[in-house]
């Protein structure tokens, strides 16, 4: 072929690329966009899996698991946000607090809901959504002990605070004006902290205000010593960068929560009961078995006389789920007089949670039930004590901490030795290893024994009531003459 030959060719080329070639943009646009634009629109990524990674932590703020499933404040909160994109929630359990934020940047996780402080430092790591609630850093001391009244007196006590968090970031803005200020950073979760202040084991330790008041209703005890900083801000947290997109619609759907009133609604539920609950003492029960005990006797006592159980334990056990209110409704959505789940009425077949001869009704079959299922090595009153634990707590994380025992070289069918180490449930060393996985341990352990200090009490008051009303015994002797 010649060389002008190649040239006419070579032109004829040129003239028809540059005539096809906005055709040729428009029908490979859609592949340009698959390949680039669509990889990093983070939002879309999300709904083509059809799932939201979420990093979080263990805690009774953030996510737990329950007998009926996984709760928490930023696992509904979450869980809603996952429904608002069309998508279900992944959560993925960060062994420490410390660990959220770099693997978060490290890409493990869509976003990071694990009640996360704002403060300047983080902001430079991540990106924050909007606030979802305001918080505030306060000095946890025990009922009893000497109550530091400002920031001059924690110098020369024992503080320690969780490794990671703000806290410590306060604590250091402390310290130029108290020199001699001092607190250890500690790998544990500020609610073990908290639990160690109750206990006496340590003398102040630093919680946010959330925390604090859902750990009050188990350790009331724990109490306030002051506010250590201005109101701070929860959030969620994104990996920072360019794409916006899921951000955007995490801010969107806020707005949009917080416009319904869902968000507060949702505040109200897991915190609204714990800020106002205050600690009932004996002589409030003793008023209240007066006052409120009084409608309900006797559906106590027939329904305890149907399924042989002390009508007075089960009164004790409605005492210490509702305070003997029907109404009653917990943050896990249980409710009624013996708080049951809907899964668990539903399978007793009763209609109305909130009728109190039908909750009493399913609270005293579900017991029985319990106490029938127990191992036979387990004896009374041990097997009682064990199936209110699992009442609290359900059966398969009773069985991990029995196993726990049994390894330790105690006795798993003895309530006394089984009591020790159902609080290892919390701690990760432990829950790791069993079947059922983290749980709040401690928390049977006080429900069993309020119950049993209730029905005590009412042992006695029935006993007291009886004597009163016994008629006289019948003087048999002849008058003296």
């Amino acid at each position: 072929m010649d060389r002008i030959a190649l040239d006419r060719r070579t032109g004829i080329f040129h003239t028809v690329f540059r005539i096809f070639r906005p055709v040729l943009l428009i029908l490979l646009l859609p592949s340009f966009l698959s390949c680039s634009l669509f990889e990093k629109n983070k939002l879309q990524q999300v709904k083509s899996a059809g799932e939201l990674v979420v990093l979080t932590r263990v805690s009774p703020t953030t996510y737990y698991e329950t007998p009926e499933g996984p709760a928490g404040f930023e696992y509904d909160l979450v869980k809603s946000f996952a429904t608002y994109l069309g998508v279900k929630p992944r959560f993925v359990v960060a062994e420490k607090f410390n660990d959220i934020l770099p693997r978060l940047i490290k890409g493990d996780a869509d976003l990071a809901a694990a009640g996360i402080t704002v403060t300047e430092a983080r902001s430079k790591l991540v990106r924050f959504g909007p606030p979802y609630q305001e918080i505030r850093q306060q000095v946890i001391y025990r009922l009893g002990t000497d109550r530091p009244a400002g920031a001059e007196q924690l110098v020369g006590r024992q503080i320690e605070v969780q490794a990671g968090t703000s806290y410590a970031e306060r604590l250091s803005e402390l310290k130029p004006q108290y020199p001699e200020l001092k607190w250890t950073e500690v790998d544990k979760e500020t609610e073990e902290l908290l639990q160690l202040v109750w206990e006496g084991l340590l003398e102040i330790s630093v919680a946010d205000s959330n925390i604090v008041a859902i750990n009050r209703q188990y350790f009331p005890e724990l109490q306030v010593a002051f506010n250590l900083q201005k109101p701070e801000s929860l959030a969620w947290a994104f990996a920072p960068g360019e794409d916006r997109s899921l951000h955007n619609a995490a801010v969107k759907f806020l707005e949009q929560s917080r416009a319904s009133g869902e968000l507060t609604q949702l505040i109200d539920r897991y915190y609204g009961p714990a800020s106002r609950s205050n600690f009932v003492n004996l002589s409030v029960f003793k008023v209240r078995v007066r006052s409120r005990l009084a409608q309900y006797q006797l559906l106590f006592e027939k329904t305890g006389k149907q399924y042989n159980i002390d009508w007075r334990l089960l009164a004790a056990l409605g005492y210490q789920e509702s305070y003997w209110d029907p109404q009653a409704v917990s943050p896990t959505g249980v409710r009624g007089m013996m708080m049951l789940t809907e899964e668990t009425a539903d399978q007793l077949q009763i209609a109305d949670r909130f009728d109190a001869a039908q909750s009493i009704d399913g609270g005293a079959r579900y017991l029985q039930g319990l106490i029938d299922r127990m191992p036979p090595g387990i004896v009374e009153p041990d097997r009682t004590w064990m199936a209110l634990a699992a009442y609290n707590i359900g059966a398969g994380h009773l069985e991990d901490a029995r196993i726990i025992t049994q390894k330790q070289g105690r006795d798993p069918n003895k309530w006394s030795d089984v009591k020790n180490y159902l609080p290892l449930l919390a701690e990760p060393e432990w829950y790791t290893r069993t079947k059922n996985g983290y749980a709040r341990g401690l928390e049977p352990v006080i429900f069993v024994n309020s119950v049993r200090t209730y029905y005590d009490v009412l042992v006695q008051s029935d006993k007291e009531e009886k004597a009163k009303n016994k008629p006289p015994a019948l003087d048999l002797k002849a008058p003296a003459i």
